[in-house]
């Protein structure tokens, strides 16, 4: 059996093309596989499951795309693959709601699965970018389930513009930092697969794409990076039974 990990798909209507491709992927690539692991930033942005009440009205058009998308993982689901989602720093607001209407389960980050008779950890990768210290400040906030509930009690209008107001604050913040500050501390990679007493790493988040050779202590180990979707191509990590994990960049038009 074939299981199936992506991230970092960053869906919004500003990208319909990149939309239309991911599910064309489901419909053809994803169809029949085991499983299928959506490893976070999904969505561009989720102020919140009652965004899906607005449907046509929601002014971003967020809502409908995510219907969309929604109505086919359900379809993925109720043919045999088991879904899975993780919270991304973009779409950190993903709720039960949503994973029901997917026939999704929500998955902590991190956590071990067993991929190809193997224990595997599973993370989005934002946590291990420790040099960003301001980031790491912001993500302790929003993973905060007090400052969650907060967010989540303002109106959607004040919600839509907190994640505009989010995502130009981190643009802007971003163009001013180093490169190596933006990627993962490896120090804090090695610690992550000691701690879970593993030695595979699949993540996504930095948009570099690659197999690292990693030593632990005399061990080999890998950590695999999932690349960003674009317009015209994704990327994914493809699994086997008892093989080792395989990163391919494919075209999606």
């Amino acid at each position: 059996m074939t299981t199936l990990l992506i991230s970092d798909l960053h869906l919004q209507p500003a990208t319909p093309e990149l939309t239309d491709g991911f599910l064309r992927w489901l419909a053809e690539r994803a169809s029949g596989a085991e499983a299928l692991y959506i490893l976070g930033d999904f969505f561009e942005a989720w102020i919140g499951d009652d965004l899906l009440d607005l449907g046509t009205a929601d002014p971003t058009g967020t809502a409908e795309l995510a219907s969309r998308v929604a109505a086919a993982l359900k379809t993925l689901a109720e043919a045999g693959t088991a879904i899975y989602l993780m919270h991304g720093n973009r779409d950190f607001l993903l709720g039960e709601r949503f994973a029901t209407a997917a026939g999704a389960r929500l998955l902590p980050d991190p956590s071990v699965v067993t991929l190809g008779g193997r224990p595997v950890l599973l993370m989005h990768g934002d946590s291990l970018c420790t040099r960003d210290e301001a980031y790491m400040a912001f993500r302790r906030q929003a993973r905060d389930p007090q400052w969650q509930a907060q967010v989540l009690g303002m109106p959607i209008a004040e919600r839509l513009q907190l994640a505009k107001q989010l995502r130009d604050q981190s643009g802007e913040a971003n163009s001013n930092k180093a490169e190596d500050i933006m990627d993962v501390t490896p120090d804090e990679v090695v610690e992550a697969l000691r701690a879970h007493g593993v030695e595979t790493l699949i993540h996504g988040h930095t948009h570099r794409p690659a197999v690292h050779e990693l030593d632990l202590n005399g061990t080999p180990a890998r950590r695999y990076v999932l690349g960003d979707w674009q317009p015209d191509k994704g990327w994914e990590i493809v699994v086997e039974d008892g093989g080792a994990p395989r990163l391919r960049e494919f075209a999606l038009s």
